[in-house]
């Protein structure tokens, strides 16, 4: 087996450096340069999205080569999978602001987040295609 991504991957790849640039350098910029009134605090939450997703992208990939030998996620389950975890830190984030975050209330998230995700798949793998 090649260490190489195959071509379906390339595009993914490309994706999530686009997010990451864009996100992790427009927080630099806002976190730099802006007041945090109404306006640079949904940018701040928009950019933290992009900046979270681009980074997990490549990790999910990863983790679904290394641990799932049988069949290889495709990208829009890769892309889904990485949205899931940015809305995670955003949500955590958001939560945190008011400081309404504790640790039971992160994991009762983050299981919550992976059982919905695990309904997903089970669904997708229960369609019938001919």
């Amino acid at each position: 087996m090649s260490d190489r991504p195959s071509p379906q991957y390339r595009g993914l790849f490309a994706t999530a450096l686009l997010l990451i640039a864009v996100g992790w350098t427009g927080l630099y910029l806002l976190l730099a340069t802006a007041l945090p009134t109404l306006g640079p605090r949904w940018l701040f939450f928009f950019l933290l999205t992009l900046a979270a997703t681009g980074t997990a992208l490549p990790f999910l990939w990863l983790l679904h080569r290394r641990f799932d030998a049988r069949q290889s996620a495709s990208p829009t389950v890769l892309l889904r999978q990485a949205l899931w975890a940015a809305l995670f830190v955003a949500l955590c984030v958001w939560l945190q602001i008011n400081r309404s975050l504790t640790l039971s209330l992160g994991v009762l998230l983050g299981v919550g987040f992976i059982l919905l995700e695990w309904f997903l798949q089970l669904l997708e793998r229960s369609l019938w295609r001919p």
